[in-house]
C-alpha cells in the first residue's frame, strides 16, 4: 500500500470573512453593544462594544484630518494600554497600515523601522520601564522640539510629519492622542467615505519579525489575513459572547493583537489586560477579579505563574480555555496547567507572524496526550505540506520542513522583494523553517528549527526530543538544549537547565537520569545550570544567542 503524503488541507463549511476589520467591529457593536469590549484595571477602563466602537470612530476620523491618507504607515510603540488598542482598530478602519514596533527597541532599531517603511506618524509612550521613548525621539529627531505640531520636516526620516504622544503632559512638536478625538462633522463624512472605499485586501499591518540574522523584516498582512485567522482562532476555543480574555502577552506581536484582541472581538467577548507587561500577581489578581474564562500566555509565563509562593491563594475556578504558543509547550507544564489551572479546554496554536499568524491549533476536545504531544491539526481554509530538503513531500511520520498556504499568507515584507521571494516560493507556499511530522490523523508535530537541529557526527538530535524527556526530572524546572562546536563531532549536545527553586543537583545526577532511557548520543556531553535564557520580550528563547554565550563559556570555537 502507498504511503500517505504530507498534505493536509483545512476544508471547512465556515466561510472566510470577506469584510475590513473596520466594518466587522461595527457589526459586532450593533450585536453585542452592551457586552464588555475592553477591560484595563490599571487605567480604570471598562468599555462596552457600544464605547470602543465609537471611540474607534473618533479616532480614526481624528487621524485622517490630521492629513494622513488611506495607505499611510503609523507606529505604535508603546506597552499594552488601552490607547493601543483603539490605535489598532481606527487605523483600520481609517485604512491606514498599523506599524508595530517592539517596546525594547533602542534608538537604532526605532530609526531603522520608521525610515524601513516610511511611517507617516508615530505615536508613543513617553516612557517603559527602562526606557526613555521621549529621549530617543528627540535623538531620532532633533528638529521636533522646535516645530509645530504636525509640521515636522526631518532630514533623517523626511516622510515622518506627526508624533503622536499618549499621556497628559505636553511635549514640543507633538500632539496629544486625546487631541485626536473631537472630529468635525465633516471630518466623520470623510472617514465614512474612506471606510467604504477600504478593500480587505488592503494592507493593514506591518510587524517586524526579529530575525536571528540581518536587520529584522517588515512582515506585511491584510485586513483578510488577521481577522479570519482570529475568528478560526476563537472558534478552535469555543469563544462565545460571555468569554472574558485574560490578555498578559504583548499587543506589539501576533499573540496578543491577534490571538488576543481579534479572537474576542470576532466573537463579542471581553479583551482583559491584567498590566502593562507580564506580572504574575497581577494576572492572578485580574483573573480572579474580573472571573476570566480564558487565559493566554508562553510557557514561561504559565511556569511563572504555578511556582508563584501565592499561586494557591487565588481562585482560579471561572479559567476555562486559553492558548500557550510561542515556543514549544513542555507536555509537563501542559498537564499541570490543565490540571492545577481549570483550563481544562486549553489550547496549542503553531504559526509565525508571516501566516497571520496560527496554521495549526489543537481542539478543546482533543485528548490531553495529543494536546500535550502535538499541535493539533491544520486551521480551516489553510494547506500544509512537510517537504525534504529537496522540496518533494514526504510520507506521514517522516520529518521535514513545514511549508503553509493560503489566505493566511502575508503579502510580503514591505519593500524586499528579494527576501519575499526566499519566503513564499512561485506556488505562493511560505517556507517555515520549522521542522515537522504530521501522523496519519492529520495531528503535527514540531521537531525543532532546520536550523536548531544538532549534527553530532552524522546523527540527527532534535532538541526538543531532549528537552521533553529532561522536562520529567524532578528538579528540572525549564530546559533548552543546543549544538556547541566540537573538533571531533562537529557538533555535541549541550543541555542548558534551570532548577526549581532550593533545588540542588550536578551534572551526573542528570546523566545518569539519561542513561538507559535515551539513546546515548543524545545524553548532553555538557551541561550547565543556569539561572534564566536570553529570551526577545515574547517569550521565545533565543537558541542564537544561547549558543553563543555557552561556547565562549566553555572555550569552544566553530
Amino acid at each position: 500500500m502507498e504511503a500517505t503524503p504530507s498534505y493536509v488541507h483545512g476544508a471547512h463549511d465556515v466561510p472566510l470573512i470577506g469584510e475590513t476589520i473596520g466594518s466587522f467591529l461595527a457589526g459586532v457593536a450593533q450585536r453585542h453593544g452592551s457586552n464588555d469590549a475592553l477591560v484595563v484595571p490599571h487605567q480604570q477602563v471598562r468599555w462596552t462594544y457600544a464605547e470602543l466602537d465609537e471611540r474607534v470612530t473618533r479616532l480614526a476620523a481624528g487621524l485622517l484630518a490630521l492629513g494622513l491618507r488611506p495607505g499611510d504607515r503609523v507606529g505604535i510603540w508603546s506597552q499594552n494600554c488601552a490607547e493601543w488598542v483603539l490605535v489598532q482598530f481606527a487605523t483600520a478602519r481609517a485604512g491606514l497600515v498599523m506599524v508595530n514596533i517592539n517596546p525594547a527597541y533602542r534608538r537604532s532599531e526605532l530609526e531603522y523601522v520608521l525610515a524601513k517603511v516610511q511611517c507617516a506618524a508615530l505615536i508613543l509612550a513617553p516612557s517603559f520601564k527602562t526606557s526613555d521613548y521621549l529621549a530617543m525621539v528627540a535623538d531620532v529627531v532633533p528638529e521636533l522640539a522646535a516645530s509645530a505640531s504636525g509640521q515636522l520636516q526631518s532630514k533623517a526620516l523626511p516622510q515622518l510629519r506627526h508624533v503622536i504622544r499618549l499621556g497628559t503632559d505636553r511635549t514640543p512638536g507633538m500632539w496629544n492622542f486625546d487631541d485626536l478625538f473631537k472630529p468635525t462633522e465633516a471630518q466623520l463624512a470623510n472617514l465614512k467615505t474612506v471606510e467604504a472605499s477600504n478593500q480587505f485586501d488592503d494592507p493593514v499591518n506591518i510587524q517586524f519579525t526579529s530575525g536571528t540574522t540581518g536587520s529584522p523584516k517588515g512582515a506585511t498582512l491584510t485586513h483578510h489575513n488577521i481577522l479570519n485567522n482570529g475568528f478560526f482562532i476563537g472558534e478552535a476555543m469555543k469563544l462565545t459572547s460571555r468569554d472574558r480574555l485574560c490578555i498578559p502577552v504583548p499587543l506589539y506581536h501576533c499573540f496578543g493583537m491577534v490571538l488576543g484582541n481579534l479572537a474576542c472581538v470576532t466573537h463579542g467577548a471581553a479583551m482583559v489586560f491584567p498590566g502593562e507587561s507580564f506580572e504574575p500577581v497581577s494576572v492572578l489578581k485580574t483573573v480572579q477579579a474580573e472571573r476570566c474564562t480564558g487565559l493566554h500566555g508562553v510557557p514561561t509565563m504559565f511556569i511563572a505563574l504555578l511556582d508563584h509562593p501565592d499561586f494557591g491563594s487565588f481562585d482560579l475556578s471561572t479559567l476555562r480555555t486559553g492558548i500557550m504558543a510561542g515556543s514549544p509547550c513542555p507536555a509537563e507544564v501542559m498537564s499541570r496547567v490543565i490540571e492545577r489551572m481549570h483550563l481544562s479546554e486549553i489550547t496549542i496554536a503553531y504559526g509565525m507572524t508571516e501566516t497571520s499568524p496560527v496554521s495549526f491549533q489543537s481542539s478543546v476536545d482533543d485528548p490531553v496526550p495529543l494536546r500535550v504531544s502535538t499541535i493539533g491539526r491544520v486551521h480551516p481554509h489553510l494547506e500544509v505540506k512537510i517537504v525534504d530538503t529537496d522540496g518533494r513531500i514526504v510520507p506521514r511520520g517522516v520529518k521535514g520542513e513545514l511549508l503553509t498556504r493560503g489566505y493566511s499568507v502575508m503579502l510580503g515584507y514591505w519593500g524586499d522583494e528579494e527576501r519575499t521571494r526566499e519566503a513564499i516560493d512561485a506556488a505562493g507556499w511560505m517556507h517555515t523553517g520549522d521542522l515537522a511530522v504530521i501522523d496519519e490523523n492529520g495531528y503535527a508535530a514540531i521537531v525543532g528549527r532546520a536550523k536548531d537541529m544538532v549534527i553530532r557526527g552524522g546523527e540527527n538530535i532534535y532538541p526538543r526530543e531532549i528537552e521533553e524527556f529532561l522536562y520529567r526530572h524532578p528538579k528540572v524546572l525549564d530546559v533548552q538544549c543546543i549544538g556547541v562546536p566540537d573538533a571531533k563531532y562537529g557538533e555535541e549536545l549541550c543541555a542548558c537547565i534551570v532548577l526549581r527553586p532550593g533545588a540542588a543537583c550536578d551534572e551526573d545526577e542528570i546523566r545518569d537520569f539519561c542513561k538507559g532511557q535515551i539513546a546515548h548520543y543524545k545524553i548532553p556531553r555538557y551541561i550547565r545550570f543556569v539561572s534564566g535564557f536570553p529570551m526577545t520580550v515574547t517569550g521565545k528563547i533565543q537558541k542564537y544567542l544561547l549558543r553563543e554565550q555557552v561556547a565562549n563559556d566553555l572555550g569552544l570555537v566553530a
